[in-house]
Order: C-alpha cells, then structure tokens, then sequence
C-alpha cells in the first residue's frame, strides 16, 4: 500500500470518505480537495512519531506546536474535526494503519517533545501557593506585548458581552465590565476587591465610571507590573491599588463588592471551601459576589472516577500539558451548591456561552493578522500553542462542550434580610 493510499484510509477511517480538509504529504502527494477551507501539510515524519506515540489531541498538538504539521485556511474547519471523531483516543485499526505509515519512524525512537509543553509533577500536589504560581507564570507571564495583539485595546482576557453582532472587541468588552458593575451594584465610595485582575481592566472601570475605591489581586508578576502602570496613566492611582499576591493571603477588612472574572478555573476541587469562605468572610451582610467563570457540562451516564478526578482538564490533554497546567472546570450546579453551603445566597445565573465564542474568534482573528510579531515577541511554538488553544476553545463553547457563567450571590443577614431590589437593574 502506497503512503498516499495508506494515509488515504486512515482519514477515511476518521472522518469519512469526503473529509472537509484537504491533507498534502511531505512528497507533495495529497488527498482532499484542492478547494478545502484548511489543508493541514504533514512537514516530516516527527508529525506521524506523535500521532503514534500520544493517539488524538495530544499527539496531534505536539505535531502542529513543533511545526512538524502546519495548517493553511481556516483553523475552525479543522479543529471542528473533532465531531468527525468519536473517540479522540484512536481505534487499534486506525493505530496500526498510522505505524504501517509510519513505518521505521516510529521504532527510530520518539520525536522531541516541544519545549513549551510544561509537567509540574503529580496533580494530587497541585494548588499550593508554589504549584499555582508557576502555573499562572506559565501561562500568563509569556508577554504583555503578545497579549496586547491577541486582545487589543481592552488588555481583557476573558469573555466579553456581545450586546448585537455589530459591537467591536472593545465594546463588548466595556458592556462586560459594566454589567458585573450593574450587577455588583456598585456605588460612589464602595470599597471592591476583584480576585484576579489581570491588567486591571475591572478596577479601573469601577474607579472611573462608579467611583468606588478598588483593590485588583495578581499573582503574575507581568500582569501586576502592566497593571500598575495603566492605573497611573489613567491616573487612578488614588483609587485603584493593584497588589501581587495570591487570594488565600488576603488579610484586609470587609470589602462591599467583591468580583472574580476569569480566575476560578485556577482555583481547584479541593480549595472551593476555602475560596468561598475567605470571600464570604469579607464582605458585610448585603455584599455581593460575582464569580464569572469557566465550567464543564454536566455529568451523563455512570462514571467510574472520584468526583474530584471529574473537575479536572485531562492531564494528558493538550490544554493541561501547554494552557492550564493544574485547571480545572466545575459545573455549575456544583458552584451555585458550594456557594449555598458556606453562606452566599445565589441570587442571579447568567450563561454567556455563544459570547466567549464570539470573543475567541476575535482574539484568533487578532493573533493571525499580527502572526510574524506574535512569533518575534514569544517563539514560534508558543504562538502556535495559543492559535491552536484559542481556535479549539471556540469550537467547544459553540458546541456546548464548555460553558461560562456569571453567578451572583450575596451575603444574606441572619433574618434573611438581602438589600437585594425586587427587580434587578441590569
């Protein structure tokens, strides 16, 4: 069997007898048509070692982030192969089909892993202070100058609020501030502390459209480090104070607001209890929280794992070993219940799921037209890690295979008394 015919039944295999994508050879041999929206170019024989060695996404990022695979056209077309595939862990036909291609590829020993894939050790070691902090450095700490192309103006990296299909990045990302400010009822001399606050997006719009006084928490040192500088450009900096320091070493008095967008997915299985009740503990009766974040669709069908093993981002998946090492997305069922227990109220539960579509999209899009500074800025992998992450992301919210949410809830007093208005104002 010829490596044309031999690559030919495996795709076929895959995803059917006219596959959407078009796959060239490193002979220049092709199958596909020559007007497919992507053609993926198999560059070398590294390209079929991972396929071989680490079966589905895994193998296929290695691949794609080493550059032994490149993708030419839309990324969407092929990263939405992944309905074509049942199982992302190969079938035994389809491995044995791959390593007859392969051939002595696969026994001349396995190809290098990319040096952007990152192993912190165990999971069962995961969430002290040390482990988190070098998983935010991983991710975060990459540059601001590369985040500053792929999110532009707004400097927000998390789902913005699409108001109609007209609102740029940067609005929709203003209606997003804005609304967990309406929700958060925020008022003139509030004190609000946002968990995570990334280059300061939250307290800076708090400060200078509610005049509340904000405290933002980091601990990326690149984020801190931009985020004070914005405050003074802006000349917030009587107002607004940004600190480098993790959640669980916070020790001021009661805020009146407290805001957490974007950072929970950091925040593990075992440390819920611990999260919400330091947060719960400092706010007055009446004081809100709003958590914006991350999650995972529901359970279906027995499972077999602890319930904690369930939250977490597969630890031989492409986003735990490159994007989020130690992340993990919780239900929100799960959340709404855990908030309850240590004493929120959950009082409001919004799903934005089609806007972080809509908001990754838009950060591909950013990171495609400015492709060759992005490289000079990080390095060729880590754009191609972040493409491919951004891209993937997209596809999963619209297929309902991750969700977002915003989940308000207030510290009710003992009599049940809320301060909440019988209609909300957002």
């Amino acid at each position: 069997m010829s490596d044309a015919k031999a690559l030919h039944a495996v795709v076929t295999e895959l995803v059917g007898d006219d596959p959407p994508i078009r796959v060239t050879l490193p002979d220049g041999q092709s199958i596909g048509a020559d007007d497919a929206p992507a053609t993926v170019h198999v560059r070398s024989d590294d390209a079929l070692r991972y396929l071989v060695r680490a079966p589905g996404e895994l193998g296929f990022a290695r691949a794609y982030v080493s550059g032994a695979i490149d993708i030419e056209g839309d990324i969407f077309t092929v990263v939405g192969l992944r309905e074509a595939i049942p199982d992302v862990r190969l079938q035994p036909a389809v491995m044995a089909r791959l390593a007859k291609l392969a051939g002595a590829a696969v026994v001349s020993g396995p190809a290098p892993i990319p040096p952007e894939e990152v192993r912190l050790g165990s999971s069962w070691l995961s969430h002290t202070r040390q482990r988190d902090a070098a998983s935010i450095s991983h991710h975060y700490d990459v540059s601001n100058d590369f985040y500053s192309l792929v999110l532009g103006p707004s400097w927000t990296y998390s789902c913005a609020v699409f108001e109609n299909e007209y609102d740029t990045l940067e609005q929709a990302q203003w209606n997003k501030y804005d609304l967990i400010a309406k929700k958060l009822d925020l008022q003139p001399g509030m004190r609000l502390l946002d968990v995570g606050c990334g280059w300061g997006g939250m307290v800076m719009h708090a400060a200078s459209h509610y005049g509340v006084e904000a405290v933002g928490i980091t601990i990326s040192e690149n984020q801190a480090e931009l985020a004070e500088h914005r405050v003074k450009e802006a000349g917030l900096e009587d107002y607004v104070e940004i600190r480098l320091q993790d959640y669980r070493d916070i020790h001021d008095r009661e805020f009146d607001a407290i805001s957490s967008i974007g950072m929970f997915e950091h925040v593990g299985f075992t440390q819920l209890r611990e999260y919400f009740s330091l947060l719960h503990s400092k706010l007055p009766v009446g004081g809100r929280l709003l958590n914006h974040q991350i999650g995972r669709t529901p359970d279906v069908g027995p499972r077999t794992r602890f319930r904690q093993e369930r939250t977490k981002i597969h630890p031989r998946g492409f986003v735990h070993r490159y994007v989020f090492p130690d992340g993990e997305l919780h239900e929100v069922g799960d959340l709404t219940g855990s908030m309850q227990r240590i004493g929120f109220e959950v009082r409001h539960v919004e799903s934005l799921r089609e806007h972080y579509d809509k908001t990754l999209q838009r950060w591909v899009a950013n990171l495609e037209a400015n492709w060759d500074e992005a490289v000079s800025l990080t390095s060729e992998g880590r754009a191609r890690v972040w493409h491919l992450y951004m891209a993937a992301s997209a596809h999963q919210f619209r297929t309902n295979r991750v969700q977002v949410h915003q989940i308000l809830g207030v510290k009710t007093a003992d009599n049940g008394e809320s301060g909440v208005p019988l209609r909300s104002k957002w």
